[in-house]
């Protein structure tokens, strides 16, 4: 059994009753009883599942990272992005939202926190989400990505609402009050979603400080910074999740620490867009709350390798301690905090007690003492080369020996593939 910090234990056992890890113990004090149903995991690992703070379910299908789009202005990128999903319907939002979330679980990932952007019908987008969750045994946190262009933010925004009004105390799938960012949203949009957020008692899910542009729009139309901004609307804190962060100071760093807001960082798409990693070394100076996204694009690991490249740049030149601890909190610390938050219940350890969000890996890793700090880079990078033989959700087996129980994944890969062909010919 695997840990985010690089702690290994062999010869266990788990025991999984109903949603939760009931107990955890050597093999000898747990044997299989009549009635059980055993998962035989010699000569594999066990490890928490994996979880992706932030991702297009359905936009990173839209509109893949390629040279001829990367290379647009911001603006141009938004413009195009904003004409694909315009077109969307809420049978093609299913579609694309199976096909990414079957992957996804294939790969071991058991939580999605999606920014689902759909303005034509975003009731029929994020009910479509939350169907497909429910279909493949998938843990969900969904939202729409409302912007004020258009003159339809407020209604957007209302069904959102009513999403998150609906999915309160689902087993698998929350809502969450989604804006875009802050270079499309106006001060009454804002002022909206920050009432809605304390009056609920929910996060808020929106890009910050996305790009140069961004931070750029916003001070020429309000005359203030975007953490600040956001910060006066209530949008910051608890349950809320910051996405990016490649603009931002230390003075905003330390206020998204001690608001406790989420911040989730792209790594592989900052690359690809050439802004890097602008902002980490800001981000790793207070402590905050950290977790992975992908954007829609790639896999949670991709991303793992791309943050682990940044943090040695920012390490070498003696401003990161612990590098390796840092590569933890990538991992598993910001995400399961918000899993555990969300579901009420702790996530992301094989402990007792714990969500049983699971994955079971092809592989047996060299055993390291407690006292080698230095270890968990290196297993992490190993895991990602290894396939995932089981993905259990909620206590309840999703993949099965790399093969999806609740649909055939090629069936789900024809179907995206018919959707993604239909709004191209649209658009």
């Amino acid at each position: 059994m695997f840990r985010a910090d690089g702690r290994i234990r062999s010869g266990m056992s788990v025991l999984i009753e109903g949603s939760r890890i009931a107990k955890v113990a050597p093999d000898a004090e747990l044997p299989v009883l009549p009635g059980d149903w055993e998962v035989s995991c010699r000569g594999r690992l066990v490890a928490p599942g994996l979880i992706d703070c932030h991702t297009h379910l359905v936009g990173g299908q839209l509109q893949p990272l390629v040279g001829e789009f990367l290379l647009r202005p911001f603006a141009q990128r938004f413009e195009h992005i904003l004409r694909l999903a315009s077109s969307l319907t809420a049978g093609e939002v299913e579609a694309l939202t199976a096909h990414a979330i079957g992957r996804g679980l294939r790969q071991g990932v058991t939580l999605r926190v999606e920014h689902l952007l759909a303005p034509g019908d975003v009731a029929g987008g994020l009910a479509a989400q939350a169907r497909v969750a429910e279909r493949l045994v998938a843990r969900l946190i969904n939202s729409h990505a409302t912007f004020s262009t258009g003159g339809k933010g407020m209604e957007q925004l209302e069904a959102n609402l009513e999403h998150v009004q609906k999915f309160r105390r689902h087993p698998l799938v929350r809502g969450t009050l989604g804006l875009y960012g802050s270079f499309v949203c106006d001060d009454e949009l804002l002022r909206k979603a920050g009432r809605a957020r304390e009056e609920m008692g929910v996060g808020a899910h929106f890009h910050l400080g996305e790009a140069e542009e961004d931070l750029m729009q916003t001070y020429t139309r309000h005359n203030r910074r975007i953490v600040p901004r956001f910060e006066s609307f209530g949008l910051l804190g608890n349950g809320s999740v910051a996405a990016h962060c490649r603009t931002i100071d230390r003075g905003e760093s330390m206020k998204l620490s001690l608001t406790r807001t989420l911040v989730a960082l792209c790594p592989r798409s900052g690359s690809a867009l050439e802004v890097g990693m602008q902002g980490l070394e800001a981000v790793l100076a207070h402590g905050n709350l950290i977790g992975l996204g992908t954007c829609g694009y790639g896999t949670v690991w991709e991303e793992l390798v791309c943050g682990f490249n940044a943090i040695l740049s920012i390490a070498r030149g003696g401003r990161v301690i612990d590098p390796d601890g840092t590569m933890a909190q990538f991992f598993m610390g910001g995400g399961a905090e918000m899993c555990a938050m969300t579901w009420g219940m702790p996530c992301g350890t094989v402990e007792d007690g714990s969500l049983a969000d699971l994955c079971v890996f092809d592989f047996v890793p060299a055993a390291v003492s407690d006292s080698d700090g230095g270890a968990t880079p290196h297993l992490l990078v190993q895991l990602s080369q290894c396939p995932v033989a089981w993905t259990i959700v909620d206590g309840r087996v999703a993949v099965r020996e790399g093969q999806l129980l609740a649909a055939d994944y090629s069936e789900l890969s024809r179907e995206a593939a018919r959707a993604l062909q239909s709004v191209w010919a649209r658009a």
